[in-house]
């Protein structure tokens, strides 16, 4: 099976849930929800998850991103990238930082608010935990809320990346994300 073929489809839209039709009336059919809506009992569970740590955290969109992109480009995920690229621009990232994303820490002139959080990808990727002053730089910075959800958010989007690359979620293509016309 090609890379490019999806293990698992996303859901036709007449077999929607009402809560998968509520999502994508806020974000459009995105292929991951309609993917996971395959399974309306875990989907109702992770999207609540999801769009805690997504709109409703303690973290800055900043943080967030920062930690998410590298956790995309850890797990090779094109799809996970491809959503928060966009998210990360939005945030205030500069294509510049990025790009940077997929290159050695040293490989760009981040500041040390921003180190801190991609030393914390970095080192949940490679050994499943944070080293000690890591945890003391983070804690000099952070409160308790905000170490917990950092450390979940980066958690959660490697199951997101394990899930959407393993299904082989692709990519929408540009005419399925279409704004929805005045009055529909």
């Amino acid at each position: 099976m090609p890379a490019e073929t999806p293990r698992i489809g996303p859901l036709p839209q007449d077999e929607w849930s009402d809560l998968l039709k509520v999502v994508t009336e806020t974000t459009g059919p995105l292929n991951i929800f309609t993917t996971l809506g395959r399974h309306p009992a875990l989907f109702e569970s992770w999207i609540g998850l999801g769009s805690m740590l997504l709109m409703k955290g303690t973290l800055s969109a900043r943080d967030r991103e920062l930690a998410i992109l590298r956790t995309a480009h850890h797990r090779s995920c094109a799809y996970e990238w491809h959503h928060h690229h966009r998210l990360g621009l939005e945030a205030g990232l500069t294509e510049a930082e990025i790009a940077a994303l997929r290159l050695d820490l040293d490989g760009h002139s981040w500041s040390a608010d921003d180190l801190m959080v991609l030393a914390t990808a970095d080192e949940l990727h490679a050994r499943g935990t944070v080293s000690d002053a890591t945890w003391a730089d983070l804690a000099g910075r952070f409160d308790e809320r905000e170490l917990i959800e950092l450390v979940m958010l980066i958690g959660h989007y490697h199951m997101v990346a394990f899930a959407l690359n393993a299904l082989r979620v692709q990519p929408e293509k540009p005419d399925e994300l279409e704004e929805p016309e005045e009055g529909d």
